[in-house]
């Protein structure tokens, strides 16, 4: 088998692999979300994350000063990063699995809608129509009009314009910020805004229930491992489709776990949304346009703080590759 063509399919099984986890990462999410708030599963989660963003800077002498270059962004990022968790969170409590991964499923044509103000982007005819398809495919998701239509479905629409805003502001000050900077923002963001309402709606919690959120803030850790590993491996074009195929662990963990049925009208409309993102993301790399590093990230799943990001595992991945070649 060629080289290249072995490294894609490692690259494959390992983002498949990453996620699954996040999947299972969302399972817990739910099943916590029927006892408690996001306000306090989101506080916790941060909460066990700090030690892993701990070591990153522990280990990393070149940290320097915390101070953002660019803080009104960065404030806005934290903002959208807080806002996406909360709503996200909330969706995947109220609403089927699929529905939610439906409806975060939009972030890629939010983020080519609101690249034309914030990066000043030029939609063409084929995005646009991508971008109308791709709204045709909510409404059919959603039915309005219909009693079906909850709050939860308006939390996972925010979630997902939460999320692209994040992603163009990482895009457009990301390279100008530190690492740590992009790193402690969000989570420290979350921790304080979700820490001002905990007093008001926390739960007492057993010992298994916090060992279910500091499993999903391993999950979000080893998830991310697995996506890192499969960019290595191979080219993000090949990767970053392979997200949508968490709807169809939601399926599986729905039926099994909570007895979620799936209409055909929400697979017809599911599949209009993901052939719109897919199409979207396909092009971006064909025509080799500038939203390549947003829309090829590895995940339209919303940065809420809690999972490391890239970066982070970038340098233990470095750090990694570093002392191999000493060993050599």
């Amino acid at each position: 088998m060629p080289p290249q063509k072995q490294s894609n399919i490692t690259g494959v099984l390992l983002s498949l692999a990453g996620f699954a986890l996040y999947s299972t990462h969302d399972v817990l999410v739910k099943f916590l979300g029927s006892f408690y708030t996001p306000f306090q599963i989101l506080f916790f989660s941060v909460l066990f994350s700090f030690p892993l963003v701990n070591l990153f800077i522990v280990r990393n002498p070149r940290t320097g000063s915390l101070w953002p270059h660019h803080p009104v962004q960065m404030a806005l990022r934290v903002f959208a990063t807080s806002i996406s968790g909360f709503c996200a969170f909330y969706a995947f409590s109220v609403l089927p699995l699929p529905q939610t991964y439906a409806l975060l499923f939009l972030t890629p044509i939010f983020i080519t809608l609101f690249s034309i103000p914030i990066l000043g982007e030029q939609v063409g005819l084929h995005r646009g129509l991508s971008v109308v398809v791709g709204f045709i495919g909510v409404l059919i998701v959603l039915q309005p009009g219909t009693d079906s239509l909850t709050t939860g479905h308006l939390a996972g629409i925010i979630a997902a314009i939460a999320a692209a805003t994040n992603s163009l502001i990482t895009r457009k000050i990301g390279q100008k910020e530190k690492t740590a900077v992009m790193l402690l923002y969000p989570m420290f963001g979350n921790f304080i805004l979700m820490g001002a309402v905990l007093p008001f709606v926390y739960v007492p919690m057993p010992v298994a229930h916090l060992g279910g959120i500091a499993l999903i803030s391993c999950l979000g850790f080893l998830a991310m491992f697995c996506i890192v590993g499969a960019y290595k491996s191979s080219n993000a074009s090949v990767i970053a489709p392979m997200q949508y195929s968490q709807i169809l662990w939601a399926g599986f963990f729905g039926m099994l776990l909570f007895g979620e049925n799936i209409s055909n009208t929400f697979i017809l409309g599911a599949m209009l949304i993901i052939g719109s993102g897919l199409y979207i993301v396909k092009r971006e790399w064909r025509q080799n346009r500038s939203l390549q590093p947003v829309l090829g990230n590895g995940t339209f799943r919303p940065d809420i703080g809690l999972r490391p990001r890239f970066a982070l595992f970038g340098f233990f991945m470095k750090t990694l590759d570093a002392r191999q070649k000493r060993k050599k």
